[in-house]
């Protein structure tokens, strides 16, 4: 599944260490068996520490996901200082990088990560991804442009300075063509698709409250269509109109299918691991050049959990296959 179907033309990250072997792919696998391939001999944990530590770049972009998928004629250039790499701290376990040119970066994150500080210490994307310049020798700061909620993972993007971040917020609208979520809620779905809209304000409490009138919150937009569903659970794709606070979250306990694991909006569901939504698909029109950039990412295998598969059938295995593709 490709990450995106255009990108501007970018120098790729800096690296401590610019010696390269190059390679030129001549049939399409994941990035990780591609690096063990060539790097005959090296073990996965090594080749995962490479592609972690930013050593590893697809046609001048620096790739880090272990499922990337190399195509024929695709230019891969693997760092000679191998495990030395770009980065002295594994930044993995919070976000990975799915794409960056020297105006944004578009990030994978984890869930149970902030999207920007909030009180001391606190474990934020804004704070990692500092780090992560600096320690690749950028000399620029996250600057944030949309958030997720803690719990949520998925597509993230920042900008690297206040002026492209200027140039993203100052019409929102216009910039981003397309968002989309997958989650699994509560209860099974009478129908294959539908819409949901209202009213949400946020309370003193922190918890959004929803209404079908004017209650002089902001109005909230969401449609989803079913995926996959059994007596329990419904996997569900999500696509946003607007970017409030909770917004799939409340409308998905207003339609009485709570997300799994949000004990906030209605979860039942014992001993969730986590809360069930994932952004899977951003789209935006870059702020400098204006083309068209499209990421998708798999939902995390967890989901998948929730759903026994049927006699001779296995499930998608994490990839959104049954989702739409990019336009």
């Amino acid at each position: 599944m490709a990450r995106h179907h255009h990108h501007t033309t970018a120098t790729h990250v800096p690296h401590m260490h610019d010696q390269y072997t190059r390679f030129l792919a001549h049939e399409e696998m994941p990035l990780l068996d591609f690096v063990m391939k060539k790097l005959d001999g090296i073990s996965k944990s090594k080749a995962k520490a490479i592609l972690a530590g930013g050593g590893v770049l697809v046609n001048k972009q620096t790739q880090t996901r272990h499922d990337y998928a190399v195509h024929p004629n695709d230019l891969v250039e693997i760092s000679k200082s191998r495990n030395k790499g770009g980065t002295q701290f594994d930044f993995s376990q919070f976000f990975t990088v799915v794409w960056e040119d020297d105006h944004v970066i578009v990030v994978d994150k984890a869930d149970e990560v902030l999207s920007m500080g909030v009180g001391r210490n606190s474990l934020n994307m804004k704070d990692l991804l500092d780090r992560y310049f600096a320690e690749t020798r950028q000399r620029c700061h996250a600057h944030v442009v949309h958030r997720l909620d803690t719990r949520t993972s998925g597509l993230m993007m920042y900008a690297k300075s206040t002026e492209v971040q200027q140039m993203l917020t100052a019409d929102w609208h216009k910039t981003i063509i397309d968002r989309r979520y997958v989650a699994v809620v509560e209860g099974t779905m009478e129908k294959s698709e539908g819409h949901v809209e209202s009213w949400l304000k946020d309370t003193p409490s922190m918890k959004i409250i929803s209404s079908r009138t004017d209650n002089g919150g902001k109005w909230a937009s969401t449609d989803w269509r079913l995926i996959e569903q059994n007596e329990r659970y419904a996997l569900l794709e999500l696509h946003l109109h607007t970017g409030r606070k909770n917004q799939i979250r409340v409308h998905m306990q207003v339609i009485h299918h709570p997300i799994v694991g949000d004990y906030k909006y209605g979860s039942q569901v014992d001993g969730a691991k986590r809360m069930c939504l994932h952004a899977f698909r951003l789209a935006f029109h870059h702020p400098v050049s204006g083309e068209a950039l499209h990421f998708e990412t798999p939902f995390p295998s967890y989901f998948l959990s929730f759903f026994k598969p049927q006699k001779g059938k296995r499930p998608s295995g994490g990839a959104i296959s049954t989702l739409k593709k990019c336009e």
